[in-house]
């Protein structure tokens, strides 16, 4: 772990967080951590709890994230065409928490340094279908897989995991450079409520069918487990489980433990998971069913001990116009999702605002981390996990090093390939009610937006009904009708389908458009509102007023005495000695 260059704030040993006393804070634990009075958070950004605090802080990171991350493949790895056995599937899994894993530390290390965690993202599963619905990468029937060797089927899906690769890394180009020019300072005034509610939120109601699908396979179990996650994380949320701890001078105590506050996705998956394993074992189930838990089991006894994942893994990627202008879409949304991000986590966490220049390394970080989770073979790109955000509102540790270390928790397990294949094995109609919550959470996080807007001016309604609802309507269209757009020039024909099929494109689009040319205030626009709340986005730098003053907490850990000595750069974007054109007037 990289050592913070400056002095940390150290809790006492005596008044070291417990597993009981994480979900009970006292009255006001910020008292108990100089420089944080009246701040209700028990370790803050900067500081640095003991060494096996932050082991056990960093699993409960790394298992809250599993549970969304284990979800992609179930989406992809079909679109691919890869059949169920597949022992890949599970390689793809693994790939996923590595890189999850190295772009992590590196947010966390030498990017925007707020303790947030970063990895694979539903968001660019809408751009991925509407490429894979194109005609040529429709998969063969089911007779002529059947007939195939394989190889053969190997190169299946091989062949479309190297097409995504391609598009994602170089569509990831795009906010690299919005981040780290700065642009992404502008692109946030652009952006507005009436953008944001369309693009975020048809991520969620596009995937429906999938969630549909992949319920349908057993709706008995996949309600029953829609049911208990509602029960755990909403029901039973201040419900305390008590644990015994043993404290030196007071002997075995027992502590509240807020477990289904914590793990209420974890909780519902092991509990569901069982369940259709006693039903498997006692032959409730027929054969082949997919609530059964044996019907992938070839994954697991097929995958390797150990595998280090490698750029190109797959094959060398490949890179078509259409491929990259769709996942367009996917960048821009989960740029727009992690600029909302910042500000929370920021406060969270007990930092300063978060300053211009380590917003824009913040994006510029995430778009590399997306370039090599494309280049590694994910079929995916990262963003800023919300779950992991409440994680920490819920915990009140927005400590730094417990996100570094979690990230070094998953690079090892990255490499472990059996433990990827393990999470291969859920039933699939677990995973669908998984995806009912999950799907229709996102679409809730994406509508949340309209808390900045007049719900009662007749403009925003029709700028929300047109740019909700035609590209479902289009969008659905388009990708049922293969090869409908016929202009005569094959890579155009794929462009316009592509960027046509892909909801949250053609949603973003209209609402923003809409918005900046239908007339309305910037109060009834939301626009003022949203303002406000981003306005966090300081540019103050350090060197305002006092070349020697230090803001350590968005500081690199090593080099800033040089950076400071160097007049220049005052003016590159992402470094933290940057200071706007007006402040350096």
């Amino acid at each position: 772990m990289a050592e913070e260059n400056h002095s940390n704030t150290q809790i006492p040993m005596a008044n070291a967080l417990t597993i009981g006393e994480m979900t009970e804070p006292t009255d006001n634990p910020a008292q108990d951590v100089p420089g944080k009075k009246g701040m209700d958070i028990t370790y803050g950004i900067d500081d640095v709890p003991p060494w096996y605090l932050c082991i056990f802080l960093a699993i409960q990171h790394y298992m809250t994230m599993i549970g969304a991350i284990v979800s992609i493949p179930f989406i992809l790895t079909p679109a691919l065409c890869m059949e169920d056995e597949n022992p890949a599937r599970g390689i793809i899994i693994s790939t996923m928490i590595f890189v999850t894993g190295l772009v992590t530390w590196f947010q966390a290390t030498w990017g925007c340094r707020l303790p947030i965690v970063q990895g694979g993202t539903i968001s660019f599963l809408v751009p991925t279908l509407a490429i894979l619905h194109l005609p040529q990468w429709q998969c063969p029937a089911p007779e002529a897989m059947a007939m195939m060797s394989f190889d053969e089927k190997e190169e299946i899906w091989q062949v479309r995991m190297r097409e995504l690769s391609g598009a994602i890394a170089v569509a990831a180009l795009v906010q690299v450079i919005i981040g780290y020019t700065g642009l992404v300072e502008r692109l946030i005034k652009i952006i507005t409520p009436l953008t944001i509610v369309p693009t975020v939120g048809l991520v969620g109601l596009t995937l429906f069918e999938h969630a549909a699908t992949t319920a349908s396979k057993h709706w008995g179990i996949a309600v029953g487990t829609t049911a208990m996650l509602t029960l755990f994380s909403q029901v039973m949320v201040n419900v305390n489980i008590p644990v015994v701890k043993y404290r030196k001078g007071h002997g075995l105590e027992t502590r509240p433990f807020a477990l289904f506050k914590l793990f209420p996705v974890l909780l519902t998956i092991a509990i569901m998971w069982g369940l259709c394993g006693l039903l498997t074992l006692f032959n409730v189930f027929e054969p082949g069913n997919q609530a059964r838990t044996d019907v992938r089991l070839r994954v697991l006894t097929d995958a390797s001990w150990f595998r280090v994942p490698y750029p190109g893994q797959f094959g060398v990627p490949t890179v078509t116009l259409a491929g990259v202008l769709g996942m367009l879409a996917g960048v821009i949304a989960c740029t727009v999702e992690s600029v909302s991000y910042y500000p929370t986590v920021s406060r969270m966490c007990g930092a300063k605002g978060i300053p211009a220049h380590a917003l824009n390394r913040g994006i510029g970080v995430e778009g590399l981390g997306t370039m090599l989770a494309g280049l590694w073979g994910s079929g995916n790109g990262t963003n800023t996990f919300g779950e992991n955000v409440g994680a920490i509102g819920i915990t009140k540790v927005g400590s730094r090093r417990v996100i570094q270390w979690a990230a070094a928790i998953m690079i090892v397990q990255g490499v472990v390939s059996k433990f990827g294949a393990v999470f291969m094995m859920i039933p699939d109609p677990v995973v669908g009610g998984i995806f009912c919550v999950m799907f229709g959470m996102i679409c809730a996080f994406g509508l949340g937006a309209l808390q900045y807007v007049d719900l009662q001016s007749a403009r925003n309604l029709y700028i929300l009904g047109l740019s909700l609802f035609f590209p479902l309507v289009l969008c659905q269209w388009i990708q049922k009708h293969p090869g409908v757009i016929q202009t005569g020039n094959e890579t155009v024909d794929a462009t316009l389908s592509v960027l046509l099929g892909t909801s949250i494109l053609v949603g973003g689009v209209i609402g923003c458009f809409l918005d900046h040319i239908i007339p309305g205030t910037r109060e009834e626009r939301g626009v003022a509102a949203w303002e406000k709340e981003i306005n966090s986005f300081s540019n103050d730098s350090p060197q305002d007023g006092n070349e020697n003053t230090s803001c350590s907490t968005y500081d690199f850990p090593y080099g800033m005495n040089i950076l400071r000595k160097c007049r220049w750069t005052s003016k590159i974007p992402f470094l933290p000695t940057y200071r706007p054109s007006s402040k350096r007037n």
